[in-house]
């Protein structure tokens, strides 16, 4: 995304463009951005050789799916839907983790006849169901069993996985009883210890006494692991203030970690591979002034992107067309949806902008359109590809006829 003579471009198209072609609200990807955070994120961890399966939660468009495979990557899944969608794609199911701590008996059967990888458990109960499957269908299940490391990541609370009062993995205590329990299973392998602390994670400290916790883990347990899976979480510089998360500090760790345990590393990428590769096209509908402030009124709205509303998240908001003409005034970047949390960003100070003007949400390419809903029965917007010179579409907008 870079402006020329003032016009907002992805890659070599003009957003002007894009916008007049497509409408709004629009999600637009840049196909080269995405290929080059894969290449920067395998680069990154290149010396220790992991498995990086996707996060299909952050983004489960087909197509970016289909990119993904042809990177090599696996994918990382929480639903029955989600696992479709990834062998839809083609991604191998020996290159696939099944993630989530509510996993249906529908689902784990699914799972267990398409042979994936693992399936990463998250409590006893779970493990006993995926135990009486496999007895059903004579076949043995390799899992993950997935421990809660009581670490704060110290990011966003609603976006925090890895501490005692979340929901996610086992206590240490627990942890070790069902690796005694289930030691001599003649259906259930324990394949993996799985972990994963949060989400948009920018410095490798709480990373680095994940590790910690996980090397007396395994001391104690005296189990042999092919593999620990480390979850993704790490995150991108939403804002300026935002510190770039330190990949070679990150990857001396672990390969100090490697040195003691030979066992093949799992990686759950999704915000890190896709964020930064989309924004979301919106047009000014109203321009409202009030005493406090100047209240910009798009077409897109919280069911479009919800990240805002749900996280306080931080989306900067770029004109397509950029002018020297300010306005000092307290801008309030809001949606039409009859909510007073339908609201993307707050500025003191902007360009003078004008109804019609069209503007872009920058980094949603991660739990935008994959979080988008129809609530006030509004149709999901349309996801574009952006090639070289060339755009088209990779999911269509959706009609209104669809949803009533």
């Amino acid at each position: 995304m870079h402006f020329k003579k003032n016009k907002l471009f992805i890659e070599k198209v003009s957003g002007l463009k894009i916008v007049q072609k497509f409408g709004t609200p629009t999600y637009c990807y840049s196909l080269k951005k995405l290929k080059d955070n894969i290449r920067n994120f395998q680069k990154n961890f290149g010396s220790i050789n992991p498995l990086s399966c996707f996060s299909v939660k952050s983004n489960n468009n087909l197509q970016i799916l289909k990119e993904i495979k042809k990177s090599g990557m696996g994918a990382d899944v929480v639903s029955k839907g989600e696992l479709i969608q990834a062998l839809k794609a083609g991604i191998s199911p020996k290159k696939i983790v099944f993630s989530g701590v509510g996993k249906k008996t529908e689902e784990l059967k699914f799972a267990i006849e398409k042979k994936i990888l693992l399936i990463n458990a998250e409590s006893e109960s779970e493990i006993f169901e995926i135990e009486r499957l496999a007895k059903l269908k004579k076949t043995v299940v390799n899992i993950g069993i997935r421990l809660n490391p009581n670490i704060d990541a110290r990011t966003l609370k609603k976006i925090s996985t890895g501490r005692l009062e979340d929901k996610f993995g086992l206590t240490e205590k627990v942890f070790l009883n069902i690796l005694n329990n289930f030691k001599n299973s003649n259906f259930i392998k324990v394949k993996c210890l799985s972990v994963h602390i949060g989400s948009q994670i920018t410095d490798y400290k709480p990373y680095s006494r994940m590790i910690n916790v996980l090397d007396k883990i395994i001391k104690k347990s005296k189990h042999l692991f092919d593999y620990i899976d480390l979850g993704g979480g790490m995150g991108i510089q939403y804002e300026k203030k935002n510190k770039l998360f330190d990949y070679k500090k990150y990857n001396l760790i672990i390969k100090k970690f490697l040195k003691k345990h030979n066992v093949k590393i799992i990686f759950e990428p999704g915000r890190s591979i896709i964020a930064n590769c989309a924004v979301l096209f919106s047009q000014i509908i109203y321009i409202k002034n009030t005493e406090k402030k100047r209240f910009i009124i798009l077409d897109a709205a919280m069911n479009d992107l919800i990240r805002p509303a749900l996280y306080g998240s931080y989306h900067n908001i770029i004109p397509l067309i950029k002018s020297n003409k300010k306005n000092k005034r307290i801008h309030d970047f809001v949606g039409p949806v009859c909510e007073t949390s339908d609201k993307f960003l707050t500025v003191k100070g902007y360009q003078h902008l004008k109804e019609k003007e069209y503007v872009a949400i920058s980094d949603v390419g991660a739990y935008g359109m994959s979080l988008s809903s129809n609530y006030n029965l509004r149709p999901k917007a349309s996801e574009v590809m952006i090639e070289n010179k060339s755009s088209k579409v990779i999911l269509k907008r959706q009609k209104l006829f669809n949803i009533i």
